[in-house]
């Protein structure tokens, strides 16, 4: 066996020699699925150990007791809207907003929350749920980046309403104790601040002891809530029961007064959507029962049922607030009976110390019972807070357990029998507690509302992405109107909350998360691209729109990394290659797929882009020709076809040196470009890691190693591969000898080790600060020059010296010529470091030249005419083309010989007119001891444009 058939960098290995003997038994030997998500697992967290949970979860586990949806949604979704603002601020709207308003910012609020219900509930019934709440439904419908993204901003928005509705009840407590004529500091904002931090603190203990006992305070806890509401009806029926109520406000009768708005300023001057502000987080309790979906017996009935019934019951009971506190209160009152007799209770204003607008308690002066409406309102804001403390942490945990975030991994660690993110509910607590210093809930409560509404406006989009049974439209109403009131509440803070959101987009976009949850955003972008691709067909082409887009004939990839780099090179800026491996024999259908897998595996590894496609069962030709007529999708098929130089072609069998030539043939025929790389023997080997370019992770460097180990396991044959400290002096990993192949046993997969680490460019040893060739000698449409160009400006921070070797006719000026080059080329835009007019190419080559070249061709002589053999006849009839092309190597050493690589035009091989052994020997003579050289020839179209 050939040992150059398994050099790890050969980069001359002809595409049609057979490598794929090694792939029989590829799945016996080691499975490429366990490659992917044991092993390269395994490498990514040792890199990331310092940021991992030394003993993580594999999934988010939730508790073992599993709720209905009464249990789990319902009450869950009434505590949280029946909040802070049901008893300490809904008088204060309706006396800033009026009857009217304040019914029509509880409807408009109602609207956005029932078409977001709406799409929560489409996204909840389309599958599996598990616990994550929010972010696991959007993650899974839209993709990590959204999913993350609006799951961060969830968990800060449900973080600052624990915060806010602490408040709500310091408030309240505050109020209890200022009419007794207590005290712990200053009966204002210190006393908030305490008794708020113990607060949160007990709750968050509650929380962590279990859904257990959180689940029998919910209980509790929304019983007092819906006595207090009757509590409230009855006594606004009742009516005043003193005078000294009436003079505080409590007066029926005053309707019509109080229908229409009347905005003030406090701490800032009011309007419409600034009261809306203040609102909408009272109806941001929609996702209470989302965000433990993984605690429900059956999330895709429980949620939509769950939620849609709370929905209603909260607005009713939110409408008819408003208005017994409209009908039943005025907006100033100074306090005074003697006022009210006479009629001038309203005198004091705007500074009256009682009234809709200057007593957040007056609801306790209008109920039937002060005491029920003080336990009522703590009711209401500690099981708000208690059911947004709880959704914290598992939101942490999910995102934790997802990996999205490295910076939550450690939050996320479970705890206990339960799985208990013991660390979220700490994280919770202080950023909660930081809020709950602020003490002023007018201010906390509109900065929530733009999350909570960018973070719905999310969920509606999600839905209009991908609704199929779902009124689409419906969603994307819900989204237009969120994201309307966001930019109308507060631009500044909208502008902000998109910040942040597009920052926590991006940090996943670029970390790129190895899942695929099949979210809605992958589908929408296959109908996209789908869609292009039609349009594209009917849009005529046009050369100021053309780009390189090659076929690769590479077989397995990493036997020719040379040819890929160059490819990737080439197309990395808005293009694409193809790479082929052609497989004469028949394949299974196992083991097809398994050799695709570990070329894209290849390619992944070293970041280039391309699509890698296996053929089997058809010869060499019969391939190229059907990739070259099949290959791509509408306009996005090959216009190039991409080979390395066939080094062997001397001791080839004459069937394969004729396939190889007859390769390029067919690619003319097809109208297709052609470009012929060839490395020069002393560069086979990669370079080991060098200061001047950036290596492959050590994750890309293992799956090198572990691919070629799998390719060649059947090949009885061990590659031994040094690591860096056993490179050769050149900085080369060095070629694989005879004596280090030795046999291997059978089924067994050699162990793995690491690989040196080379340049991304490497084995063309190209740099900026080396020169770049191009020799266009004849007008193929300019391809030899565009391909020059790109590979020039695309490798390196520098633009690496670009010179350009044009002929020069012997009938014009030399002066003329170049001129008129110059200014060809500044008309194509080509920026070129030094232009050179080559004169004497017809001159005859030296003796020594045409010596070398007879010993070349001496083993293909023959009598006959042949189309492999070179026959007499051949070569007087291509007598001038050939000294031409002996001539031309004269000026390449003359001027390219320090350059490091050549970009030359490639000589035409026309069928029934060169045999293939006299056209390999033009293609030998043009590159042999020379730098790389890369052959390109056009298809007579034009690729520059003006």
């Amino acid at each position: 066996m050939d040992t150059d058939a398994i050099e790890v960098g050969d980069q001359l290995m002809p595409y049609y020699e057979d490598d794929t003997r090694t792939g029989r038994r590829i799945t016996e030997v080691l499975g490429f699925r366990n490659l992917k998500n044991s092993a390269l697992t395994a490498l990514r967290d040792e890199e990331n150990d310092d940021d991992k949970v030394k003993s993580p979860t594999p999934e988010l586990r939730t508790y073992n007791i599993k709720l209905g949806w009464i249990q789990g949604v319902l009450i869950p979704c009434l505590l949280n809207i029946w909040g802070v603002m049901l008893f300490l601020r809904i008088a204060w709207i309706v006396a800033q907003a009026g009857i009217g308003l304040t019914i029509a910012i509880i409807c408009l609020s109602g609207v956005v929350c029932i078409i977001t219900t709406l799409s929560l509930s489409a996204i909840c019934t389309n599958g599996e749920l598990q616990g994550g709440g929010v972010y696991y439904i959007v993650s899974r419908s839209l993709g990590a980046e959204l999913g993350a993204s609006v799951g961060i901003m969830f968990a800060f928005a449900n973080a600052v309403a624990a915060s806010m509705n602490t408040i709500g009840f310091c408030e309240s407590l505050n109020e209890l104790l200022k009419s007794y004529n207590l005290k712990i500091v200053d009966n204002d904002v210190n006393d908030i601040r305490i008794v708020g931090a113990i607060a949160l603190f007990v709750m968050c203990l509650i929380c962590a002891f279990g859904m257990d006992w959180e689940t029998k305070t919910q209980n509790f806890l929304i019983t007092i809530i819906v006595v207090a509401i009757f509590n409230y009806i009855l006594g606004v029926l009742i009516g005043p029961m003193s005078v000294t109520a009436k003079a505080q406000g409590f007066v029926a009768a005053t309707a019509a007064q109080n229908l229409m708005p009347d905005f003030r300023f406090d701490n800032r001057e009011h309007n419409f959507f600034s009261v809306y502000a203040m609102y909408f987080p009272a109806v941001t309790g929609v996702q209470a029962g989302a965000n433990i979906c993984g605690d429900l017996k059956d999330p895709a009935t429980a949620i939509p049922k769950g939620t849609l019934m709370a929905l209603g019951i909260s607005i009713t009971t939110y409408l008819l607030m408003a208005v017994l506190c409209g009908v039943g209160a005025l907006r100033d009152a100074s306090g005074n009976p003697s006022d009210f007799e006479t009629a001038t209770i309203d005198a004091c204003k705007p500074n009256c110390p009682y009234g809709l607008h200057n007593n957040y308690g007056i609801m306790q002066l209008m109920a039937l019972s002060s005491a029920i409406i003080y336990a009522g309102c703590w009711a209401a804001t500690l099981s708000t807070a208690l059911t947004n403390l709880l959704s914290v942490p598992r939101l942490i945990q999910a995102l934790g357990v997802d990996r999205i975030y490295p910076g939550l991994i450690f939050f996320s660690k479970p705890y206990g029998r339960y799985g208990e993110p013991y660390r979220g509910y700490v994280l919770t607590f202080i950023v909660s507690l930081l809020f709950v210093l602020i003490a002023d809930l007018n201010t906390i409560a509109p900065l929530i509302t733009n999350f909570y509404l960018a973070s719905y406006a999310l969920i509606n989009f999600c839905t209009f992405h991908a609704a199929l049974y779902y009124n689409r439209w419906l969603s994307l109403l819900g989204f237009v109107m969120c994201i309307s009131i966001m930019m109308i509440i507060s631009w500044t803070m909208a502008l902000i909350t998109i910040f942040i959101f597009l920052t926590l987009y991006l940090i996943v976009l670029y970390r790129k998360p190895d899942v695929n949850w099949g979210s809605s955003t992958e589908a929408q972008r296959y109908k996209e691209l789908v869609s292009s691709l039609v349009q594209m067909c009917y849009i005529s082409e046009n050369v100021k729109s053309y780009n390189p887009q090659l076929l690769v004939m590479a077989g397995s990839p990493f036997v020719r990394p040379a040819l890929l780099d160059l490819g990737h090179l080439i197309t990395k800026t808005g293009s694409f290659m193809i790479i082929a491996h052609i497989n004469e024999t028949y394949m299974s259908y196992t083991n097809r797929i398994t050799q695709q897998e570990l070329g894209e595996e290849w390619l992944h590894s070293r970041k280039e882009r391309g699509f890698f496609v296996v053929l089997d069962g058809c010869s060499l030709e019969d391939g190229v020709r059907t990739l070259l007529q099949s290959a791509g999708l509408g306009r996005l098929t090959p216009n190039i076809l991409l080979i390395g130089y066939k080094s062997s072609w001397v001791n080839a069998p004459l069937n394969k040196l004729k396939d190889y030539v007859k390769m390029i043939q067919i690619a003319f025929d097809n109208q297709t470009a052609v470009a012929v790389l060839r490395v020069p023997r002393a560069m086979h080997r990669l370079r080991a890691q060098s200061r001047h370019h950036a290596s492959p992770s050590s994750v890309e460097a293992e799956v090198h190693t572990e691919v070629l180990d799998v390719m060649h396991a059947d090949s009885n044959m061990e590659i031994i591969i040094k690591t860096e400290d056993s490179a050769d002096e050149g900085g080369r990993m060095p070629e694989i000898h005879e004596s280090t192949v030795h046999p291997l046993e059978e089924h067994n997969v050699p162990p793995s080790r690491s690989i040196t680490k080379s340049g991304v460019y490497g084995p063309l040893n190209l740099d900026e600060e080396s020169n770049l060739d191009s020799w266009w000698l004849y007008d193929d449409g300019g391809l030899n020059v565009l391909l020059s160009y790109i590979i020039a400006i695309r490798g390196f921070r520098e633009k690496m010296p670009f010179r350009i070797f044009a002929l020069a006719r012997s009938c014009h000026r030399l002066d003329d010529v170049e001129a008129r080059m110059e200014a060809l080329l500044h008309r194509f835009r080509v920026e070129y470091t030094s232009l050179t007019m080559i004169e004497g190419l017809h001159e005859p080559p030296r003796p020594e030249t045409v010596d070398m070249f007879n010993s070349m061709i001496q083993p293909f002589r023959t009598d006959n005419e042949s189309d492999v053999l070179i026959s007499d006849a051949e070569l007087e009839r291509l007598e001038q083309k050939t000294h031409r092309h002996l001539r031309l190597r004269e000026l390449l050493i003359e001027h390219s010989s320090n350059a490091s690589l050549i970009v030359i035009s490639l000589p035409m091989p026309r069928q029934n007119s060169v045999s293939a052994a006299l056209y390999m020997t033009w293609l030998e003579v043009l590159s042999k001891e020379l730098p790389p050289v890369l052959f390109v020839r056009g298809n007579d179209t034009s690729v520059l444009g003006v």
